[in-house]
């Protein structure tokens, strides 16, 4: 196990107990104060620690090298944690609309305590802190499961600051309505980011092409490393959690050796594997009758 699955494992372990953390503080903010909407925070951080406990596993998972059952290995799961995660978020918007509809249908004065929302708000702030964290670590690895997890930290930040302010407004106005109000604000803001997980982790499953960016550098590795050759043609890329695969075909000279032939692509590899992290290579040699005269030029 490399020091950096290591340290991604580490992370995700971490990310269970400050999920714990910060949904007892923030039902006890809502306990203090008796506001639906921070009952809808606090069910977001349920889903919180489901999916932090998720996330730890299908890393665990990811980590695994390959095998003859998994030749390609194990990175996958990652996005089927993320898939989890976004079920989960659909779940608790649900719960939220419940609620907050039975409070607009018996509208409930709010306790005028302010030390709930100073509660809820050192949440929100512990939460930030470990978004940042989980965001930078899990771009850093390439791990699906760390960064999905960040993004639905970053939501649940923001709609805990929205909530906060609208407490706030809701205790000093008297206008109890804006309660459950805002927690129908919160259920939208984290259906949308449930769907916009899943899309992206579908996108992962359905073996999506690298991003544009990278594949324009991946073309211009080619083409300025594979002297010797003609063109490289029919390159396909695909993405499998922190693994990016790319396959081609590199025509060469009908009359020049499997040796020089072979010098070529170990030149194109190990340029790949210096430029991008995590790429698995597949080179297929033709002769220069099958050129297509398109692709990639070599230079």
């Amino acid at each position: 196990m490399t020091k950096d699955t290591t340290r991604t494992l580490t992370i995700a372990l971490v990310s269970v107990g400050i999920g714990v953390l910060v949904l007892v503080l923030k039902y006890l903010a809502y306990m203090m104060t008796g506001s639906v909407a921070l009952l809808s925070d606090a069910l977001e951080s349920i889903v919180n620690v489901v999916t932090a406990i998720t996330t730890l596993i299908a890393v665990y998972i990811a980590s695994k090298p390959a095998s003859p059952a998994l030749p390609y290995g194990y990175d996958k799961a990652e996005y089927f944690s993320a898939v989890i995660e976004g079920v989960f978020i659909l779940v608790a918007a649900l719960l939220i609309f419940q609620q907050a509809y039975l409070r607009i249908v018996d509208v409930m004065p709010l306790d005028t305590s302010m030390e709930g929302l100073l509660v809820n708000g050192a949440a929100g702030a512990v939460n930030g802190f470990w978004c940042l964290v989980l965001f930078r670590h899990g771009r850093k690895t390439r791990s699906p499961a760390l960064v999905a997890d960040a993004k639905h930290l970053f939501t649940d930040v923001l709609s805990s600051i929205g909530v906060l302010a609208g407490v706030f407004i809701a205790i000093i106005s008297g206008w109890s309505i804006l309660d459950p109000l805002l927690a129908m604000v919160v259920g939208v803001n984290i259906l949308w980011s449930g769907y916009r997980l899943v899309s992206e982790s579908v996108g992962g499953l359905m073996d999506v092409a690298a991003p544009e960016e990278q594949l324009t550098r991946i073309r211009d590795i080619i083409s300025t490393n594979a002297h010797g050759a003609i063109e490289a043609h029919d390159v396909r890329t695909r993405q499998s959690g922190r693994k990016t695969f790319v396959e081609f075909h590199l025509v060469v000279p009908g009359g020049m050796s499997v040796s020089e032939a072979h010098d070529i692509c170990d030149r194109i590899e190990n340029a790949l594997r210096n430029g991008i992290a995590g790429i698995m290579i597949s080179i297929h040699v033709e002769p220069e009758n099958k050129a297509k005269h398109a692709g990639i030029v070599v230079l």
